[in-house]
């Protein structure tokens, strides 16, 4: 198991992405403090990574509030000791609409919750893993912030700023053996990307069935990729493996981007 005996702190761990990421750490051999806003998910979630004999942690947290992020880290060294790895998973898709029909309420919130809430993380979780002397961070980021979509100015600015948050803190942090990298994962099967391809139909008068198939037709593999896909790309950079990685923002997205 590659991640025996370590601590993960996943945020937005009780649905997609994070749930399989946490899921499959469990698997690895780590403990789990899960953070989002909703518990019933991460309850359920719980249940089944304790069955595999791995303990966890549930906080019902607001990933943009100072104290709530704060006092999750707080109750996790208290449970388990130390924090070995953090994913900062939890973001929200925000508006589809030309930049001229967002709300400056839809982009504050889109940001809060995409950059802010990272930057909270890792304010409240670094000086752990500098005490430790080890660290490993995960941001997941997204393709399109390299191939930018229309009409998602505020998502696609703050996966751009996850990036460059990403490699700032390989850069201060690799002096206190702190690794630092993100993923960039392309369209997701599951509820999120059934949104927005709902919304993007809508926008242009066009079936979603040819939406669809235009997120398809944009990878030489022609599919799009699976929360377990991101996961395995997960357990990579939290494992001793990739010891000698940081500052990476890797595509995970059937080839829709090579850069």
């Amino acid at each position: 198991m590659r991640l025996l005996n370590k601590v993960a702190f996943i945020t937005g761990g009780g649905v997609g992405i994070g749930k399989a990421i946490s899921l499959m750490f469990g698997r690895e051999g780590a403990d789990i403090s899960l953070a989002a806003r909703s518990t019933i998910q991460m309850e359920e979630l719980a249940r089944e990574i304790r069955t595999i004999g791995q303990k966890v942690l549930v906080n019902a947290m607001d990933i943009t509030s100072v104290e709530q992020v704060d006092r999750a880290v707080k109750d996790t060294l208290k449970e388990f000791g130390r924090i070995d790895i953090l994913v900062n998973n939890s973001g929200i898709a925000g508006p589809t609409a030309p930049v001229y029909e967002i709300t400056p309420e839809q982009w504050d919130e889109t940001f809060n919750v995409n950059l802010r809430g990272a930057f909270l993380c890792c304010r409240a979780i670094v000086p752990v893993m500098i005490k430790q002397g080890h660290g490993k961070i995960i941001n997941i980021s997204s393709t399109a912030a390299k191939k930018p979509l229309a009409n998602r100015t505020p998502y696609v600015a703050t996966k751009m700023g996850l990036i460059g948050f990403t490699r700032a803190l390989a850069v201060e942090l690799g002096k206190f053996n702190i690794n630092v990298n993100a993923i960039c994962p392309g369209p997701v099967e599951g509820p999120r990307i059934e949104m927005v391809i709902d919304q993007v139909a809508e926008k242009e008068g066009v079936s979603r069935e040819v939406i669809r198939q235009r997120f398809l037709s944009q990878s030489p593999l022609n599919s799009l990729i699976s929360a377990e896909d991101v996961a395995k790309l997960a357990v990579f950079l939290a494992s001793e493996d990739s010891n000698k990685m940081t500052g990476q923002d890797l595509n995970i997205d059937a080839g829709a981007v090579m850069e």
